[in-house]
C-alpha cells in the first residue's frame, strides 16, 4: 500500500492530500529512511511522522484498503511520541532518534 494512502486510512493524517504534502516535504521516515508519498509500506515497518513540532513513531500492524474510523487505531502501535523540532536537540523523552 502507498504511504500516503496508509496515513489516511489509519487516520494518522486526516486527508490524503495533506499526507502527500507531509511525505514529499520530508516529514515522514520509514525504517529511518526519508519516504515519499509513493513509497510502499507493509506490516512490520517503523514509521516516524513529524507534524510541526510534534512527532510520533509507530509500528505498522496492518495495511487494510478500508477500515471503520473507530478501528483505525488497530492498524498501528505507537512506539514513541513527543514534541520538539527534529535535529534541534530539544526533543523530549522518547526521542525517535535515540539521543
Amino acid at each position: 500500500m502507498r504511504l500516503d494512502k496508509y496515513l489516511k486510512v489509519s487516520r494518522l493524517i486526516k486527508r490524503r492530500t495533506l499526507a502527500r504534502e507531509v511525505c514529499d516535504g520530508g516529514g515522514v521516515a520509514i525504517n529511518r529512511r526519508p519516504a515519499k508519498a509513493s513509497t510502499s509500506v507493509k506490516p512490520g515497518d517503523i514509521l516516524t511522522l513529524r507534524l510541526g513540532n510534534r512527532w510520533q513513531t509507530v509500528e505498522i500492524l496492518a495495511t487494510p484498503d478500508n477500515i471503520a474510523a473507530d478501528r483505525a487505531r488497530e492498524t498501528y502501535r505507537v512506539l514513541a511520541e513527543g514534541r520538539g523540532e527534529a535535529g534541534s536537540g530539544k526533543l523530549e523523552a522518547g526521542d525517535p532518534e535515540g539521543r
